[in-house]
């Protein structure tokens, strides 16, 4: 039987070792390298899907299972159709497993190997996630890939705490593969082992054997220093199939985008282009933009000159200012579709760049530009 999810590798930048590609999924394909916007409570906030798909150009998004299981209620989703059509959204959805509220909710749980105990955020109510039953959930809401249950250490974790936490992340993705029974959603594992390459090698290698759909790098982006990330992140991709969807966990900033996809990962994600839009901050090409700040109350330019988006076409700086400083909702809409927008703009570049076996080239353009340091 054919998976769900496949992968289709069309180039490989001969410099870099870049990854250029396509996921096929059942509403759609997917060109990769690519950043996927998330959408935690069934909604990337404050965008419609038409604006997604229209203005920002957003080819897959992301629901959270923990959020979506409290409320509306994964069977209320179910009866709806599943999330696409709940959402009215026709383009491919994934859903993560929990696990990183789990790891979130830090002294409220309770894991054992059944599974973990803890409380709701919304009213203390006791909670029992287990592999079975976020299986379940996930068939409910219907998603094209769903993501097997498992746990992100903290940083920083002891070798023993590690190991164990790998361990038995592993067994747990072996019952998830056992209860999962929807031919038309793929389930990826979660590579774990925090910063010990050993445990790194040993996740991949037993998870591997599972012969899952894709793959996705856990627990990195979690608070560490960026180089202990890259030299995880640099040491656990290659140990991933080259046929299967390399996903990491998490990650939304312009130059973790491209250390990733340099690294040969396929796909990305994180809630940082809108978390920033609300804070009144925009990516630009060069660098971030705090437009709230009184710098900016005359600045008649767009966000960046170098952006086509909708709020960049059609505002202001000082507009958009004008409206985070009121407390008006367009200012963060205005300012999540610039970002959303910036960051898949990005990724089409560096889709074009590995075609031209050009990405390191590329990076060191956009460094400079942006102000980062290699």
């Amino acid at each position: 039987m054919k998976p769900a999810v496949t992968y289709e590798l069309l180039h490989i930048d001969k410099n870099s070792g870049a990854r250029r590609g396509v996921v096929h999924t059942p509403h759609g394909d997917i060109q990769t390298p690519v950043f996927m916007p998330v959408g935690t409570q069934a909604t990337v906030k404050s965008m419609t899907p038409e604006e997604l798909k229209e203005e920002v150009g957003a080819q897959i998004i992301l629901s959270n299972t923990y959020h979506l299981y409290l409320r509306p209620g994964s069977k209320i989703v179910r009866e709806a159709g599943g999330l696409h059509k709940f959402m009215n959204w026709d383009r491919p959805i994934l859903t993560d497993s929990g696990g990183f509220q789990v790891f979130s909710l830090g002294d409220l749980r309770t894991i054992s190997e059944e599974g973990v105990e803890f409380k709701s955020h919304l009213d203390g109510k006791k909670l029992f996630f287990t592999p079975e039953s976020v299986m379940e959930t996930e068939e409910d809401l219907g998603s094209d890939i769903m993501m097997a249950f498992d746990e992100c250490c903290p940083y920083p974790s002891t070798y023993e705490y590690t190991k164990d936490s790998m361990e038995r992340t592993t067994r747990w993705a072996k019952r998830c593969k056992e209860a999962h029974k929807t031919e038309n959603q793929a389930l990826f594992g979660i590579i774990q082992g925090g910063f010990y390459k050993d445990l790194r090698e040993k996740s991949a290698k037993d998870l591997i054997e599972l012969d899952l759909p894709g793959y996705a790098i856990g627990g990195i982006s979690v608070g560490e220093p960026k180089e202990e990330f890259l030299d995880i992140l640099r040491f656990t991709t290659p140990l991933m199939p080259e046929n299967k969807p390399r996903y990491l966990m998490g990650v939304g900033t312009p130059d973790y985008l491209i250390e990733a996809t340099l690294a040969g990962i396929d796909m990305c994600d994180c809630v940082l282009p809108t978390r920033i839009a609300r804070n009144g901050t925009a990516l630009t090409s060069r660098g971030k933009l705090v437009v709230r700040n009184a710098t900016y109350e005359r600045d008649w330019r767009p966000l960046d000159e170098e952006c086509d988006c909708y709020a960049c076409k059609n505002y202001t700086r000082a507009y958009i200012r004008h409206l985070i400083k009121a407390k008006e909702i367009l200012g963060v809409r205005l300012l999540s579709i610039h970002n959303l927008k910036f960051l898949t703009n990005l990724m089409e570049k560096v889709r074009i760049e590995i075609e031209r076996d050009n990405l390191l080239n590329f990076k060191e353009e956009f460094y400079k530009k942006y102000g980062y340091t290699n």
